[in-house]
């Protein structure tokens, strides 16, 4: 059996293998270094101790740290920020869309930012409305920054060395509920590219198409339907900006019925995005409208019961692939 770890140890071995493959990569957020704690869900563990102060834990100040990160970049760095919680990056919006996205734009390619920005995010645990949403539908209709978002510890790990190497700001949303899942382990060193999808199973009746959380729910459902004579093909997306359009249309061109899920809420999301997309390619061989599956257009409820009614749920996802194979 190949060695199991889990999301936290698999981002803490990159970032300790781009530190230590490259001196300009730099680490703020708030609690990073081992004096606070190695942050609040000790990815950056042992760091600052082995780094110096190359980690620096920040004040609470999500707009002042990246707004530094955002000039160490232009300097020559290659910073890596940690905003706490998906919500808070609504702080400092002004510094990533404004700043970030846009410098290389605005210099005519003289300027490149090459920072990252780590944050988690999901709801299961309670934390309510300002502590759970999936926003990256925010920033993928942002041109020149790229959103990653992994599903399993290998991917956390490969994607994240991608990330730090690339030339541009990339968002990288982590989902906090999964980070103990113990998964594969990556083979350290090797980055997975960005902009690449990944065909996690081969099917020929439908393409369910997902990321983040909805990996974990996905391959349920199809050895569900499996057993009922329903032949899934499943894609992680792991980059939701660029899309891998070619790997999408592959498949629902073969198996001429697509699902999305995501746990965002449904309207405006990437769901509708890749909907779009496919319908204008493939209308003439689509078997059925392509489905969407996502949580509720509502903030994410405190109380539990609400809380698992604004989610998505397995039999949400079932209901779509029936619809399309009627």
């Amino acid at each position: 059996m190949s060695e199991q770890i889990n999301t936290i140890q698999a981002l803490n071995w990159a970032l300790d293998d781009a530190m230590a493959a490259d001196t300009n990569v730099v680490l703020f957020g708030e609690e990073l270094a081992d004096g606070e704690g190695g942050g609040v869900m000790k990815v950056t563990a042992g760091l600052s101790t082995k780094y110096g102060a190359r980690v620096r834990s920040t004040p609470i100040s999500e707009m002042g740290f990246t707004g530094a990160a955002v000039g160490a970049a232009v300097a020559g760095l290659r910073p890596v920020i940690e905003i706490m919680l998906m919500n808070f990056v609504a702080v400092c919006m002004d510094q990533i869309t404004n700043h970030a996205a846009k410098l290389r734009f605005m210099s005519g390619g003289q300027t490149h930012v090459p920072m990252v920005i780590r944050t988690m995010t999901g709801s299961g645990f309670q934390t309510a409305g300002q502590h759970s949403d999936f926003l990256e539908a925010w920033f993928c209709h942002t041109p020149g920054i790229k959103v990653v978002m992994p599903s399993n510890p290998a991917d956390a790990y490969g994607l994240l060395r991608a990330s730090i190497d690339d030339e541009d700001p990339v968002l990288f949303i982590e989902h906090f509920p999964s980070y103990w899942n113990p998964g594969e382990a990556p083979k350290r060193g090797v980055s997975i590219p960005l902009g690449k999808a990944r065909r996690v199973q081969a099917g020929s009746d439908v393409t369910l198409i997902g990321y983040s959380r909805s990996m974990l729910d996905i391959p349920v459902v199809a050895k569900k339907l499996e057993a009922a004579g329903v032949s899934c093909e499943i894609i992680d997306l792991r980059t939701v900006s660029p899309l891998d359009m070619e790997t999408i249309l592959t498949s629902v061109k073969k198996t001429g019925r697509a699902v999305v899920v995501h746990e965002a809420v449904r309207s405006f999301g990437v769901g509708a995005e890749i909907s779009a997309r496919i319908h204008e390619s493939l209308f003439r061989e689509l078997k059925a409208p392509v489905e969407r599956v996502a949580s509720q257009d509502c903030p994410v409820p405190f109380a539990k019961q609400l809380e698992t009614a604004f989610l998505y749920s397995h039999a949400d996802i079932e209901a779509a692939v029936r619809r399309t194979l009627a």
